[in-house]
């Protein structure tokens, strides 16, 4: 079982203590109703309490969390363990890899190497990914390791990188809604009626091969769509490398030129602000060099 503790301040000095769970320290209601049904669950300094006890400033309030195990079948994968500690797994994820189990693919997922990497480890807990990356993006995956820290993870921002089609100087933002493709239960379009989306651009680099213009972006998301990057893009005439299911042309690489390279989070026990780069996979380099765009990323 694991546990937490909570220090309660002076501005919270006569609050509910599942006020204080609740608002201070960002404990969802769910894992405080599964706190409250535990023995022990709730403990004031030391003791058993009622959610609804009143809390002194100076007082420990210790919550101990439901254990929950992995099931996921084991499976060594080529996946990087970039961060780690007793909250966070924060992993580099290949190309061609799911996330997580889905429909043709119950194997080869980053929860299978996980479920590895803990067995080798001599441990079991629950992974939950905070970031869902399409099959064929490769990048920084955030993984919490209880459920406090996953709904207590709330600040994080995520830079991604990408090769679209075309020259596409400056900077900008696109503020278009996506919504389902009519007809189609996966492809998203751009059009109103859809969810509000917003995505920012920023060049950083453009290059050329075969008479062709290719242009490094960097992006950061307001909103988190669905194929948000790769529609919003090829809304406005620049597809992604390689993205033939939204207009894309695969002759540079064989799947979409996407990248998370970047996230930047406050840790949820410490507080503290943490920063983690997952650097270019190979075939996103090898396209770097064949347009001449020197690596000024990392």
């Amino acid at each position: 079982m694991k546990n937490l503790s909570f220090t309660v301040p002076p501005e919270y000095s006569g609050a509910q203590v599942k006020t204080f769970l609740r608002r201070g320290c960002g404990v969802s209601a769910k894992l405080l109703s599964q706190c409250k049904k535990m023995q022990n669950g709730i403990l004031k300094n030391g003791k058993p309490v009622w959610a609804a006890d009143t809390a002194a400033a100076g007082d420990t309030v210790r919550l101990t969390l439901p254990q929950e195990h992995n099931s996921m079948a084991p499976e060594a994968l080529p996946v990087s363990v970039l961060w780690e500690d007793d909250a966070l797994l924060i992993l580099n994820k290949p190309p061609q890899m799911p996330v997580h189990p889905c429909p043709g693919h119950d194997r080869g997922t980053v929860c299978n190497f996980v479920s590895y990497y803990q067995k080798r480890k001599g441990e079991d807990w629950r992974f939950r990914p905070l970031n869902r990356l399409d099959k064929d993006t490769s990048g920084l995956v955030i993984g919490a390791k209880d459920s406090y820290a996953a709904s207590a993870l709330n600040d994080v921002g995520k830079t991604y990188f990408a090769v679209c089609q075309g020259s596409l100087p400056g900077e900008g933002v696109i503020d278009t809604p996506i919504r389902l493709k009519e007809g189609h239960s996966i492809q998203r379009e751009a059009g109103e009626g859809g969810k509000p989306a917003v995505t920012h651009w920023k060049s950083l680099a453009q290059g050329a091969a075969a008479g062709k213009s290719y242009t490094l972006l960097a992006l950061t998301l307001e909103t988190g769509r669905t194929h948000q990057i790769r529609v919003h893009l090829s809304s406005i005439g620049h597809p992604l490398a390689g993205d033939d299911f939204y207009g894309g042309s695969r002759e540079l690489i064989s799947r979409q030129a996407l990248h998370c390279g970047l996230v930047e989070l406050t840790h949820p026990f410490f507080l503290s602000r943490i920063c983690v780069k997952a650097p270019f996979p190979n075939d996103f380099k090898k396209i770097l060099e064949f347009l001449n765009i020197h690596n000024q990323v990392f």
